[in-house]
């Protein structure tokens, strides 16, 4: 059975939203603002990340994000990203472009169950705010990986976003990135 984790940049006030600075959000672009060695820290992080994960997990518009930059880079990482099963949750995309790309037909949880029990390894969800939630909604969710981010924004959509429940999770492994990111990851704690 597969695991999925979800794993997610955020700012140490747990803001998920734009990153990069695409999104147009007028606090985004904030994952520009760490240093050369963090940089690096990060970048072996995640490939570190992606050699251990059996498949990837997106919703659609973070699927035409990586699916945009990905294809064209060369390099072991991209390698991996462009190789491994990738698996978008859309109702609205029907022909993905991306190698190894399918998208995931039906109602969420349902669909996501059906692949967890296909599929064995960590299923890893990158980015995809409003798919992590439904995962962690519908008690799907196995991990969560934070990569700390030394800035708060103040404002912003946030990785949990107003749960309708309350979450417990345990504490995993935590780890100095660089010189100032914190990676964090935690397990769901289930009712026994």
């Amino acid at each position: 059975m597969g695991r999925i984790v979800i794993s997610e940049n955020v700012s140490l006030d747990g803001v998920v939203q734009d990153p990069t600075g695409d999104e147009g959000f007028e606090r985004g672009g904030w994952f520009a603002r760490i240093g050369d060695k963090d940089r690096g820290g990060w970048a072996e992080a995640e490939f570190d990340e992606a050699l251990r994960a059996d498949a990837l997990l997106l919703g659609r518009r973070s699927y035409e994000w990586f699916a945009a930059r990905w294809p064209s880079r060369s390099g072991a990482w991209a390698d991996r990203l462009n190789s491994m099963p990738k698996y978008v949750v859309s109702s609205t995309l029907e022909d993905p472009d991306w190698n190894n790309s399918s998208v995931l037909k039906g109602e969420v949880p349902g669909a996501v169950s059906r692949l967890k029990q296909e599929l064995a390894g960590e299923i890893v969800v990158y980015g995809s705010r409003q798919l992590a939630r439904t995962l962690m909604e519908h008690d799907l969710a196995d991990e969560l990986r934070l990569m700390v981010h030394p800035v708060v924004l103040g404002a912003g959509e946030t990785v949990f976003g107003g749960t309708s429940e309350e979450m417990s999770v345990r504490l995993l492994d935590n780890r100095t990135v660089g010189d100032g990111l914190a990676y964090l990851t935690y397990e769901f704690v289930r009712d026994a």
